[in-house]
């Protein structure tokens, strides 16, 4: 049995490595030839912790081509392009569609059918009405993948939900083929109607955004009123309507394509009059008041100027990731335009589209200190928790604003550093 992927970009390439991992021989489609050759050689364009290890363990059982009739010998095809969104996070669906008008074309006629890429409520039921007469079935499966921890999720995914039409709702009405490699994976599998699996990721990310929501909301009000966060998360932790896995920890804002990607969907549903937009509305008004909080904390301390000096550690929008998208740390840089600005990245590199003023990018996170009257912490790589001694003396000011708190505070105040992070009241500063 062959298993074939369409679409090799970030989510495309995980899950075709992961079924390659499993033993089934898989072809993995993209009209990219120049990609393809990449791939072939283990060369990728997405940088992800566990990944060339991935490939090791894989690469005997997977094929990278560039010809969509390489699918014609595959049981099972899943179209798994990675979904843009535009500045203002709305989706464009061009690309998904014409991939899968060439996908179509080469498919075996009783094949199966699995549409991977994150689509809005209804685009099932109308890919449905293109191709009725679809001998194998089609499908949507919920992407989970996140940034950062692709590989695990691709390898070992917590559930798969899957949205089928009426005929093929319940596991053993699924075919043949396509069952095998799902419960290959060995995780739970929720089988529902198109409409409820395409509003399930947007589910699923909406609870996410409120957690992130009110963590922020509340961590900045611990900083006014002499609260510590830090203190308040365990009793959080041990509330079983809350648990130990609830996102609780204060970050810059509703990062990535995602999260913002999921609100502006539920506030254009909102806006015909499918529900109440308060909340996507509120959540992204928080967003963006969390992810200016080192601008206001450098305000604060007069380092906003002109003459002054700042090293911003970090670009992606979060660690183990090159993605720059909704990057609270180029928010910042394009908002900060008097001081000069050094800065550095371990995945990602200066684009000059970019067009920051005032600054310059250095070759390391070391060089990056030297002579700044403040660092900012943007993205808590581990890399920069190894800074010492030699590092921070090497700055002019004694400023650290750590949103995460990748440092110790006890140990940098003790040496005359002032010192900020989300959630720490006056005294713990």
């Amino acid at each position: 049995m062959k298993i074939g992927f369409a679409g090799l970009t970030h989510l495309g390439i995980h899950y075709s490595l992961a079924s390659a991992e499993r033993g089934f021989e898989t072809v993995a489609f993209h009209p990219d030839q120049e990609l393809v050759d990449h791939l072939t050689k283990g060369l990728f364009p997405v940088s992800e912790p566990g990944l060339d290890e991935l490939w090791q363990k894989s690469k005997q059982s997977i094929r990278y081509v560039s010809q969509a009739q390489e699918l014609n010998s595959c049981s099972v095809v899943f179209v798994a392009i990675d979904v843009i969104t535009d500045e203002e996070n709305r989706v464009d669906l061009r690309p998904l569609n014409e991939l899968l008008e060439i996908v179509v074309d080469a498919m075996e006629p009783n094949a199966t059918l699995v549409i991977m890429s994150q689509v809005q409520p209804g685009f099932m039921k109308r890919l449905l009405g293109r191709w009725p007469n679809f001998k194998g079935g089609i499908f949507y499966q919920v992407e989970t993948l996140a940034f950062g921890t692709a590989v695990e999720r691709a390898t070992k995914p917590e559930r798969y939900i899957i949205g089928a039409p009426e005929a093929h709702r319940s596991i053993e009405k699924l075919p043949v083929e396509y069952r095998q490699w799902l419960e290959s994976f060995g995780c739970p599998l929720l089988l529902m109607r198109y409409e409820s699996a395409e509003l399930a990721k947007i589910a699923i990310n909406q609870y996410l955004i409120a957690s992130v929501t009110v963590t922020n909301t509340l961590a900045a009000i611990c900083e006014n009123q002499g609260a510590n966060w830090q203190e308040i998360v365990p009793a959080l932790r041990l509330d079983r309507r809350i648990g130990p896995y609830a996102y609780l920890q204060p970050g810059l804002g509703i990062a990535g394509g995602n999260l913002e990607r999921d609100l502006v969907a539920v506030r254009q549903m909102a806006s015909k009059g499918e529900t109440d937009e308060s909340f996507p509305i509120a959540a992204q008004k928080n967003s963006q008041f969390s992810a200016d909080w080192a601008l206001r904390e450098l305000i604060k301390r007069g380092l906003n100027e002109a003459g002054k000096t700042i090293a911003v550690l970090g670009l992606a929008y979060k660690i183990d990731t090159h993605s720059v998208k909704n990057s609270p740390a180029l928010r910042l840089l394009k908002t900060l335009e008097a001081p000069q600005k050094k800065g550095w990245d371990p995945q990602v590199k200066l684009n000059p589209e970019w067009e920051l003023k005032n600054y310059s990018y250095c070759s390391s996170a070391g060089e990056t200190l030297i002579d700044v009257d403040a660092v900012v912490v943007m993205t808590p790589w581990k890399e920069f928790a190894f800074l010492g001694e030699k590092e921070l003396i090497s700055m002019r000011g004694k400023c650290v604003i750590d949103p995460m708190g990748i440092w110790e505070k006890q140990e940098l105040g003790s040496r005359g550093f002032d010192y900020a992070r989300m959630g720490l009241g006056k005294e713990d500063r």
